[in-house]
């Protein structure tokens, strides 16, 4: 069954069709950061380390996509510096993860997957880990989130998004 839902995945506007559109069509209308009752790509989620069980969550986020703005100044300053388009630096995903963990701050980021995009935002879901749930405090494989060397993953590039950033 996973096999056939990544398929599915590699090409959502073809395979998913009038689904794919209609979600986008909701997603635009919900906020940026939006916690979801279970992935949407289920097989994605559970390669990456997602459980249905407690402790774990998933939230969707939304990540304008496009180079970063920055204001115009005034005040003179030569014509070589008027530059106002700047890309960020860092990955969407990584941008992603980082607004969830944010908002979500006893929470840490385990990993993240593309859901799909539009002409201005990207969506991405994000899983979470409550480190210090007991449930996940027995389980062998999750466990070592609980550990204080592992505290905020997200913001020091420590997700595979992060890692991929750094070139690691």
């Amino acid at each position: 069954m996973y096999r056939q839902v990544a398929e599915q995945w590699k090409r959502p506007k073809e395979s998913l069709g009038a689904l794919y559109k209609q979600r986008l069509v909701k997603w635009r209308k919900e906020p940026v950061v939006n916690r979801i009752e279970r992935p949407t790509r289920l097989d994605r989620a559970h390669s990456l380390g997602y459980r249905a069980k407690q402790g774990f969550i998933v939230v969707r986020v939304k990540v304008r996509k496009g180079v970063r703005k920055r204001p115009k100044w005034a005040g003179g300053r030569r014509p070589k510096r008027t530059g106002r388009f700047y890309p960020l630096g860092k990955a969407k995903q990584v941008v992603a993860e980082e607004k969830v963990a944010t908002k979500f701050p006893n929470m840490e980021v385990l990993n993240s997957y593309w859901v799909g995009m539009d002409g201005n935002h990207e969506w991405f879901e994000v899983i979470l880990v409550d480190p210090s749930h007991p449930v996940v405090r027995k389980d062998k494989r999750i466990r070592w989130v609980a550990e204080p060397q592992h505290k905020g993953r997200a913001f020091r590039g420590l997700t595979s998004a992060g890692k991929k950033g750094r070139g690691l």
